[in-house]
């Protein structure tokens, strides 16, 4: 699973209005950000997957 595809699904990558982009909800530390950007398979602690149905398929 590639970063993109995680930070897509994650509950916390959300538009960001005075940046006009997607960005991350969560505060991450600066040796967090360093190891984010620069390993390729580095597993965000912070990823929750935003999947409604499964939301929806829980409330039911």
């Amino acid at each position: 699973m590639t970063k993109a595809s995680c930070c897509d699904t994650c509950t916390y990558y959300i538009y960001d209005d005075d940046y006009e982009c997607y960005t991350c909800d969560r505060d991450l530390d600066e040796d967090e950000m360093v190891r984010f950007m620069t390993d390729h398979s580095y597993q965000c602690p912070y990823y929750r997957c935003g999947d409604e149905y499964r939301v929806v398929h829980k409330q039911m």
